[in-house]
């Protein structure tokens, strides 16, 4: 009884450092956390973004999917990219792009190996360096860097709105056409991307190489890559907890317990007699079934409708009927089958085993 009541104390320890370290990791973590800029501006003073187009951006990823579409900072689903990583290579290249034509005349893969190297030492010292002032709470970036910022602000406009060119990039993201309506959502929506985007590639205060999100996501453009520190504790941590585990291991075989319990000669579940409790809790247990059932049934649905994509569902007044655009469903269907005319007068496709 005694080496029992001294293992619950060394778990009691344990589990109050493990939540103390905890707590004070989550405290650090509040206290150095990025930090929203008031206003973000161009060197030449032109206003580009503002803390409320942040905030109402991340409001409006929410509301046309947020984590079931895509993810920031590697939180939340992969039917689409991660959109700070997307944001955060789609400007690096736009950038490089610019200064390969001011400065050499011609696009960045023209340029011979010197030049490239050249511009990319650039990029990597524009992208990391932080320019937030937390005396006004402005981020200042460069004029390029500004212009940068409005051609990848452009496309993702474009695609979470109804841009015909990006068509098929939406189909491949699983998007729906005119996901975010209002033009003023769509523009919060991009100032919420380059700070998520921001944030992960800007050096923190006093740092190098070290970003706000310690270099997540990846991207080798931007110098962002796993750090030594990362590497170092991470093996550090599967060593520890191989060796505490093989120092319980070790306790429990030089200390055996004197109360162990003896087991019985046979299975008392053979005997068992169900009481009439037992017998009641079957209704129980059969709407847990069929509600778990019903859940995998949804998910499934869920699946197949994300990976599909949205772009067969429009809602118009038109005469035959439309509906999909899988390459997979070759054979167009008579109007009745579209008895909704979701698709206008467009041919509704369905696959071969399914045709009339």
């Amino acid at each position: 009884m005694n080496a029992t009541r001294k293992l619950w104390t060394w778990l009691a320890i344990i589990c109050v450092a493990s939540f103390a370290a905890l707590g004070w990791v989550g405290t650090e973590i509040y206290l150095k956390a990025p930090p929203i800029p008031q206003k973000v501006v161009s060197a030449s003073g032109d206003l580009i973004f503002t803390a409320d187009q942040i905030q109402q951006g991340q409001q409006a990823w929410l509301s046309a999917g947020g984590q079931q579409m895509g993810t920031v900072w590697g939180h939340g689903s992969y039917l689409a990219p991660d959109w700070s990583a997307d944001w955060l290579h789609r400007e690096a290249l736009a950038l490089r792009e610019i200064w390969a034509q001011r400065d050499y005349g011609m696009p960045f893969a023209q340029l011979n190996v010197g030049q490239q190297g050249q511009v990319n030492s650039l990029l990597k010292v524009e992208m990391r360096h932080n320019a937030y002032s937390s005396a006004n709470a402005t981020l200042t970036v460069s004029d390029d860097r500004a212009a940068a910022i409005r051609q990848v602000a452009s496309h993702y406009s474009g695609l979470f709105g109804d841009e015909k060119t990006l068509d098929t990039l939406r189909s491949q993201y699983a998007m729906a056409t005119d996901s975010l309506p209002d033009p003023g959502d769509r523009q919060a929506l991009t100032a919420f991307f380059f700070w998520s985007s921001w944030a992960a590639t800007t050096d923190r205060p006093g740092e190098t190489d070290l970003s706000y999100t310690s270099n997540w996501p990846h991207e080798p453009l931007v110098g962002n890559t796993p750090t030594a520190t990362i590497g170092i504790w991470s093996i550090a941590s599967v060593i520890l907890m191989i060796a505490a585990i093989a120092g319980m291991i070790f306790f429990h075989g030089r200390h055996k317990e004197e109360d162990d319990p003896v087991p019985p000669k046979s299975d008392p579940l053979f005997d068992l007699k169900p009481t009439p409790s037992m017998k009641a809790t079957k209704k129980y247990f059969f709407v847990v079934i069929g509600l778990i059932l019903a859940q995998v049934g949804m998910g499934i649905l869920t699946a197949h409708y994300a990976v599909e994509g949205q772009q067969f569902l429009r809602y118009s007044a038109g005469r035959d009927s439309a509906l999909h655009g899988e390459p997979h469903h070759s054979y167009p269907v008579c109007g009745s089958v579209d008895r909704h005319r979701l698709a206008g007068n467009r041919p509704v496709y369905r696959p071969r085993h399914l045709r009339a």
